[in-house]
Parts: C-alpha cells; structure tokens; sequence
C-alpha cells in the first residue's frame, strides 16, 4: 500500500510541476531575417524594421508581416486559427511589443509599408509625442484596433522596401484580382 501511495504522491508532485511550467510560458518575438522572410499577406520581403509585426499561433507557427494592416487581414482571414500572441515593433527603438500593451498613431497619411498608416509605441506618451511632432493623427489603443476601419492610402505607400518594388509587385498583384 505504501508503494501506491508513493507513486501517487510523485505522480501528484510531477502533475503540479509540469502545469507550473506550463502556466509561466513567455513567448518572445522572432528576429526578422531581411532577404529572406516575406509577407504572409502581400509577399512582400520584410525589412527588419519599426512596421515590421508577427504573430504566434497556438500551434506554434510563427507568421510575419510588413505592415500591422496585412496581420490584421491574415486574421481576418484566417479566425478560425487560434492566434497566443502578436507582435509589434515600438517605432523609436524598433524593440518588439506584445500588441496589447502598444498603443497606436494613426493617420491615413502617415507613410507605412502597406499603407495603413498606423505607427505602434511602447507607451501611450510615445504615441502622443509622434503625433504632436507631425502636427496630424489620431491615438488608438490595441483595444481600438478591433473597430479601426483597416483602410489603405494607396498614394501614401512607404516605398522602403525598394525603389519601384511595391508599385511592381502590386499591380501584378490587382491584375491577378486580389483585393489588397
């Protein structure tokens, strides 16, 4: 009898262990290899920089994106997926950001990869700041995000991914009917 009890005690202590490692998981973003990784959406090679955003699914995949508008359409598009976490970069120091904390500038003529214009800071103050130096913009919060109207100005795309890269690669893109 003391060796069932035993075993149901150890079986008992490796359970709480296993659930306590479980509970304390962090998830980290993934570095972006320039050249190589490309927009899950557009198809479009990521810079290693403050637009770039990523998310993590329950399954583990690792998503990247150039733009914080083309993640929001992959989880438009893609709901049923369970998604852990996401991942923006702080604009001034291009550290990654669990997007729930970020807070957002927005304007529609800000210049974005993809045209979004949205801008992601580590802190509400950040934003506040970015938007008083360019004289326009609005605040968002991550919660805002969920109702913001994920629009694009097409005129106002960041050609920072390479001289007549976008422009190129979008028409292809609209001449084969897709909508972004």
């Amino acid at each position: 009898m003391k060796k069932k009890s035993g075993f149901t005690a150890l079986a008992i202590i490796l359970a709480m262990l296993m659930l306590a490692a479980c509970g304390g998981k962090t998830y980290e973003a993934v570095p972006i290899q320039e050249g190589v990784d490309k927009c899950e959406i557009c198809n479009m090679l990521i810079k290693d920089d403050e637009f770039a955003v990523q998310l993590l699914t329950k399954e583990g995949k690792v998503y990247k994106f150039d733009d914080i508008g083309c993640m929001n359409e992959w989880k438009t598009k893609n709901a049923s997926v369970p998604v852990t976490i996401e991942f923006v970069r702080d604009h001034a120091s291009k550290m990654w950001i669990d997007l729930e904390k970020a807070y957002f500038a927005y304007d529609a003529s800000y210049k974005t990869p993809m045209a979004y214009g949205l801008v992601s800071f580590k802190d509400k103050a950040s934003a506040e700041k970015y938007i008083s130096e360019q004289g326009k913009g609005k605040l968002l919060s991550a919660a805002d995000l969920k109702s913001h109207a994920w629009e694009r100005n097409k005129a106002g795309m960041d050609m920072h991914h390479g001289e007549g890269h976008e422009q190129k690669a979008h028409s292809e893109t609209d001449k084969k009917g897709s909508s972004h």
